[in-house]
């Protein structure tokens, strides 16, 4: 029922921001991060209607998809490691963090041809931040046209993040430069339709933004299993 009844209140949210931005409600998509979280809690939110999870540790996810037993969409979204690509090629619908030439081609030869196109994001580094995780914006078109041409993915958008302890009105600046870069890849010839912005703290900022995917996690579930 906990999982229900935040649901609800998550769904209002969006309807709002959804409705101020001129935006239809079904236009968002609530990706569960359901990280530290039990498959028990995952079945929950799968009754409740939910079907997209997320998943940052592929050690901690690979037993869950296992042993989830209903049809999910698993998403993953935590820093990709070389040795890791074959896992999360071989278990995952989509990747929101390909951030490199090298994890883009892993993921393209280690995907099964029988599981279909992998979907994929690139992962945008915020503005003035040298240690964050995702390319920089200038390096952005160059790792796209080599998605293109890669099979066995399919790019579908980008990814963002502001820095932590950002105000709303820096969070939603950065979620703007994003969904720009995302236009410019329109104009460049790219069929990309995706952005992941945007959480439990700045999902209206992130939605008047253009975010078709916000990523909910405690908001959603309760406080994580330790």
């Amino acid at each position: 029922m906990r999982i229900t009844e935040q649901l609800a209140h998550l769904q209002e949210r969006i309807q709002r921001a959804a409705a101020l931005a001129g935006r239809k409600n079904d236009s968002v998509t609530i990706l569960a991060v359901s990280k530290k979280q039990s498959t028990d809690a995952i079945r929950e939110a799968l009754a409740a209607s939910l079907l997209d999870f997320g998943e940052n540790y592929l050690q901690e996810a690979l037993p869950k998809i296992a042993e989830i037993d209903l049809p999910a969409r698993w998403h993953f979204i935590g820093t990709i490691q070389s040795n890791k690509t074959r896992s999360i090629a071989e278990n995952f619908d989509w990747v929101h963090t390909v951030d490199s030439r090298r994890i883009a081609e892993r993921l393209s030869m280690q995907r099964p041809q029988s599981t279909g196109d992998l979907q994929t994001l690139i992962q945008i580094c915020p503005q003035n931040a040298d240690k964050r995780g995702g390319i920089p914006a200038e390096q952005l078109f160059e790792l796209a046209d080599i998605m293109r041409k890669l099979p066995r993915i399919r790019l579908r958008g980008l990814m963002s993040m502001p820095l932590p302890n950002q105000s709303m009105v820096e969070s939603r600046r950065e979620f703007a430069r994003t969904r720009e870069l995302l236009g410019e890849l329109l104009q460049r010839g790219h069929d990309v339709d995706t952005l992941s912005m945007g959480m439990s703290a700045d999902l209206e900022a992130a939605i008047m933004e253009g975010s078709t995917i916000v990523r909910i996690g405690t908001d959603l579930f309760g406080p994580r299993r330790r």
